[in-house]
């Protein structure tokens, strides 16, 4: 028998991030193209950070060393960009 909640998306995700934070760094980082030059010269999101500075933020105002952030999340994201 199925149940209904497995036929629904898991809404306890942001976009099928881990939360907001994390979701809104990812975007900027993909969509911006300085920070998606940074992030092709890293070889993860620490690096990235690094390279880009511990105090920026998004435009939407989400730290990018904010403790919600999933790292690996955006390391696999990052990953993916190089």
């Amino acid at each position: 028998m199925i149940i209904a909640s497995e036929l629904l998306p898991d809404f306890k995700t942001y976009n099928g991030w881990t939360n907001y934070e994390t979701w809104n760094v990812a975007l900027w980082i993909s969509n911006h193209s300085d920070l998606n030059d940074i992030a092709k010269g890293s070889k993860n999101y620490k690096e990235f950070v690094s390279n880009f500075g511990f105090e920026s933020e998004t435009g939407d105002e989400v730290s990018f060393i904010d403790d919600k952030l999933n790292i690996k999340e955006l390391d696999e994201l990052i990953a993916e960009i190089v």
